[in-house]
Order: structure tokens, then sequence, then C-alpha cells
């Protein structure tokens, strides 16, 4: 038992699948839907076994990580040029926002660091690994659980079987340079391979806002049938109609309580 171990622990209340709910696209996104409100944003989101924001955001989150029961706070200790989705950056520059310490002094239980590799540069990727590298070394120190974000080049999700092996290798690459769990794209029907070749908790993320909220459930089931200990959803649940009640069924869905279709009647999600 270690200090990683008991924090990791949190995320995964009583062995169930987790249900992660990220907040923190204002730092490449600038001000977004759902998220103009932030206090209230965020006070809805007290169920959730995880909220993912800023160090900085913590202020504006009210009661949220107040008490017993209340979410396991995240934050992101790297900025990445490829997610700067309204400038259309393309080349995955990345850079050390926060220490791991300043991280764990704002009151964070785990921290997150993007790596993107396959930039077509090999000094460019290595790089980004030696940021990656830095901050895992400084976590680990401090006994702090780091989750990975695997995130690809611009333009390769088009291509589903190059993104497939891309995430697929990606995953042990990033376990390997020291990361406790990951977070990345559910890759479609051979997603099972992306969890049987890595050693740590895999999350899937929910990248952009669905059609319907029963795609959303349907994407977090397909996932988690695959092997993922739970997913990391923001758009989807924050920009819902009722993010209180999405979230609810998020989470009977990815802790196996409830079929998407069930879930979304239960919880009357349209």
């Amino acid at each position: 038992m270690n200090g990683k171990v008991i924090r990791l622990s949190k995320l995964f209340p009583e062995g169930k699948n987790s249900v992660v709910v990220a907040m923190d696209h204002g730092q490449t996104f600038g001000p977004m839907a759902g998220l103009e409100k932030y206090t209230i944003a965020a006070e809805r989101l007290k169920e959730a076994d995880a909220v993912l924001l800023t160090a900085q955001m913590v202020r504006f989150t009210g009661n949220l990580f107040i008490g017993k029961g209340s979410p396991t706070f995240i934050t992101r200790l790297n900025w990445n040029s490829i997610h700067c989705d309204p400038w259309e950056y393309q080349e995955a520059y990345t850079v050390k926002s926060l220490s791991a310490a300043a991280a764990v002094a704002a009151g964070a239980e785990v921290v997150l660091a993007s790596l993107v590799l396959k930039t077509g540069n090999e000094a460019h990727d290595a790089e980004n690994v030696q940021v990656f590298s830095d901050l895992a070394e400084e976590a680990a120190i401090l006994g702090v659980p780091l989750i990975g974000e695997v995130f690809p080049m611009g333009g390769l999700r088009s291509q589903p079987a190059e993104f497939h092996d891309y995430v697929k290798k990606m995953c042990r690459i990033i376990a390997e340079l020291g990361a406790d769990a990951i977070k990345t794209f559910y890759t479609g029907e051979r997603f099972a391979e992306v969890v049987e070749g890595t050693p740590v908790p895999i999350f899937a993320l929910g990248a952009e806002k669905t059609p319907r909220p029963i795609d959303a459930l349907e994407l977090a089931h397909k996932s988690v049938n695959a092997g993922a200990r739970g997913v990391v959803f923001g758009r989807n649940v924050i920009q819902a109609d009722d993010p209180a009640a999405f979230l609810r069924g998020l989470k009977a869905v990815v802790q196996g309580k409830a079929l998407p279709a069930e879930a979304a009647d239960q919880f009357k999600l349209g």
C-alpha cells in the first residue's frame, strides 16, 4: 500500500467502474456552452466519481469538492496545442503548465498529463516525452497517481485502422513512461486489444457532443464491455439538457446497472 494506490482507489468506489467528468475545456477553448456559469455547472456534478478541471478554477467550484462522498479532484499538468480546436493547431507542442506539487497544494488528488507522438518530427516527439516523463517523476515522488492522456495528431481519427494502431501502441508506451491510468479514445470493435495490451486502467473519453444522449450512453457501454474501467466525458455531460440526470444515467450504464436504452428511459434523457 502506498500513496498512489490509496488515492487511485478513490476513483473506483467499492471497486466499481468510474465516471469522470471533464470541465477543463476553457484552457484551450475559451468560453464554452455549458460552462459559462462555472459554479452552477460544477455543483451539478456532485455525483461524479471524479471531476477534471484546471487547478486555477477550483476556486469557482462552489461546494463540489466539499464533504464526504465528494468527487475526486483531478487536474492537468501540461498544456498541449493540439487541444486548441478553435484555432485548429496541428503541431502538438506541449509545455508544462503546473507542477505536481502546485497541483497537490490546490487540492488535487490525481493529476493528468497528455502525450502526443508521431508528430512527423523525432526531436519533437522526444521533447513531448521529456515533458511527460518529468511530470510523471514529480507525481511519483509525491505519491500522486498520474493519468496519461493519449491523443492523436490531427486527421488520424479519420483513418480507423491507423488510429486504432496508434492508440494501442501509445497506451502501452505511456504506461511504461509512468502513467497509472490512461484516458484515450474508444477505437471501435478492436478496443479490447488496447485494454489487453496495457497493464493499467483505461478510461474512454467522450470527445465531441453526440447527437442524442443515448448515443453517448452506447459509447460508454461499448467501452466498458471492451474492458475500460470507466469513462471521461465532458461536453456530453455539461451540455446535456439536465447534466445531473444524464450523469446518473451514465453512471448506471458504466457501473453495469442498466443498458443504454434502460438508462435513457429511467432518467428521461430523450
